[in-house]
């Protein structure tokens, strides 16, 4: 299977400092601080990347039991909000699904999104935070 890397800097104080962080193959490369973390600062942050890959592992988690059921989906749309609390902890994430799949009912389509909920990689890595699942069809 696949390993991958991505990697941070960070310069100077919490409050004051800068860094930088950058995903491999130079598809990624952005700018974070205190601000952009806690409060409306530019860049980026760590939980806003959690939540890009949340969001992209889910969707194709969601794609290929959908097409393994012999469901194939025109699209899988999702968007994974995550909320950074006290401490501070990432405390939920929200995971909000739209999926093309002819021929599917609702009911199916949100069996086999809470079936993707459990199974892709990220939720299991991050199965000690609590997730809620809006499933629905376009």
């Amino acid at each position: 299977m696949a390993t991958t890397q991505a990697s941070a800097v960070w310069n100077g104080t919490l409050k004051e400092g800068n860094g930088t962080m950058k995903l491999p193959k130079g598809n990624y490369e952005g700018p974070f601080t205190f601000a952009s973390r806690f409060e409306t600062g530019k860049g980026t942050n760590p939980e806003e990347l959690i939540g890009a890959a949340h969001a992209g592992c889910f969707s194709m988690f969601l794609s290929a039991l959908l097409t393994n059921a012999n469901h194939p989906p025109k699209s899988v749309q999702t968007t994974a909000t995550v909320h950074l609390g006290e401490g501070p902890t990432i405390n939920l994430i929200e995971l909000e699904t739209v999926g093309d799949v002819p021929g599917l009912a609702p009911e199916e389509f949100q069996d086999f999104a809470e079936k993707a909920k459990a199974g892709c990689p990220v939720s299991k890595a991050l199965a000690a935070v609590e997730m809620k699942l809006t499933a629905k069809l376009s």
